[in-house]
């Protein structure tokens, strides 16, 4: 399939991401307020997507460390905005997930509302990256998530996630699935990719997306 923004990555590109996110990286702060947020002078990429669907894992899988951010096997863990900053240069943003989180329905509504508030009101955010899982496709709840990012106008942009979990033909199928879901809607990035944090499927790709989105 032919891309219809721009070509795929080039191998200078992959190379210059793999270099970039080999830069040192570390935790700078959880926020629970949005007046508790770091200054927004530098680029941020956002990741969002399901309680227990591998944000956290993904996140070490692209910078190379296993224990950055605090996976869980407890859905709803992430109960904050958690920012790293890699290279000096840019930040990522751990979200609370969304969706069956093993707290109360009043401390749910509030720390997914702080994630509504920072896709609103954050000047600096270039994309966020919804992560779907694999196995599962697009469900109820994040059809939710998408219409409230296309109110807000907020690039967002589809990644798949455990996809050695399942036989390449079914991720193919997947990826085209996904893509005629959100080829109507405004604000999603018209490019599905599809990784597995624990096999390094498509993170080199993720890599130079976010490189591409935030320093080109």
């Amino acid at each position: 399939m032919t891309d219809p923004i721009e070509p795929l990555y080039t191998d200078e590109e992959i190379e210059a991401a793999r270099v970039l996110f080999a830069q040192p990286v570390s935790f700078m702060m959880g926020a629970v307020r949005m007046d508790g947020l770091p200054p927004a002078d530098l680029p941020e990429v956002a990741f969002a997507g399901r309680s227990n669907v591998g944000k956290s894992s993904l996140i070490n899988g692209l910078v190379g460390q296993k224990y950055l951010a605090r996976a869980s096997n407890e859905p709803g863990r992430t109960r904050e905005l958690n920012f790293f900053l890699l290279a000096e240069q840019l930040r990522l943003v751990d979200l609370p997930g969304y969706g069956f989180a093993r707290v109360s329905r009043s401390t749910a509504s509030k720390f997914q509302d702080l994630g509504r508030q920072f896709l609103r009101g954050r000047p600096n955010l270039k994309r966020v990256y919804l992560l779907i899982d694999s196995r599962h496709g697009l469900k109820k709840v994040d059809a939710e998530a998408m219409d409230a990012l296309d109110i807000s106008a907020v690039s967002y942009q589809i990644v798949l996630t455990k996809a050695d979990k399942i036989k390449p033909p079914e991720v193919d199928k997947v990826v085209a699935d996904t893509l005629k879901a959100i080829a109507k809607r405004p604000a999603a990035f018209p490019r599905v990719i599809a990784t597995s944090s624990e096999k390094g499927l498509g993170l080199p790709e993720l890599r130079a997306e976010i490189q591409r989105t935030c320093l080109s």
